[in-house]
């Protein structure tokens, strides 16, 4: 038997012709009763999961208002994940701080958040180096974000 070029490839791209017909089959409409194909479960949308903020508007809306002053890197609604850049203020500008606020409960409570400080002080040298901001720090913005969150929602509870 002669050797012809190709025949093993012609041969694979059939099964793989072959292989793909049968998945995009396996991907028609299950139940469909207008008799039409609908590509990967293009299905109405109500039978789409609804994409919701899984964290607490309150605290979300709260910590963008208390960190206001700072300028904003990330903000992740569906994460709860907010992250600002460094801020140096004009009384100290040798030293700047950047926060991490991390919303982690659909609910208001003072455990479904976590405020993470980063503080930094120029030296000598004009080059900055990390220095550990005061744990009251965080606290304090932490309790700042919560009154501010109790008062978005005895404000949207008074109507």
């Amino acid at each position: 038997m002669p050797f012809v070029r190709g025949a093993r490839l012609s041969k694979i791209s059939a099964g793989v012709l072959a292989l793909s017909l049968v998945s995009l089959s396996a991907c028609a409409s299950r139940g469909n009763d207008d008799g039409g194909f609908r590509l990967f479960g293009g299905g109405d949308a109500d039978e789409a999961p609804a994409a919701s903020i899984s964290v607490n508007g309150y605290l979300w809306r709260a910590s963008l208002d208390t960190l206001s002053f700072m300028p904003l890197v990330s903000a992740d609604p569906y994460g709860g994940l907010i992250i600002t850049d460094w801020y140096s203020s004009e009384e100290l500008p040798n030293e700047r701080f950047k926060a991490t606020v991390y919303i982690l409960d659909s609910r208001l409570r003072a455990d479904g958040l976590n405020v993470a400080l980063f503080k930094q002080v120029r030296g000598a040298d004009g080059q900055w180096t990390d220095a550990p901001p005061s744990a009251q720090t965080e606290v304090d913005l932490e309790n700042a974000i919560l009154t501010r969150a109790r008062q978005l929602r005895l404000s949207n509870i008074r109507g």
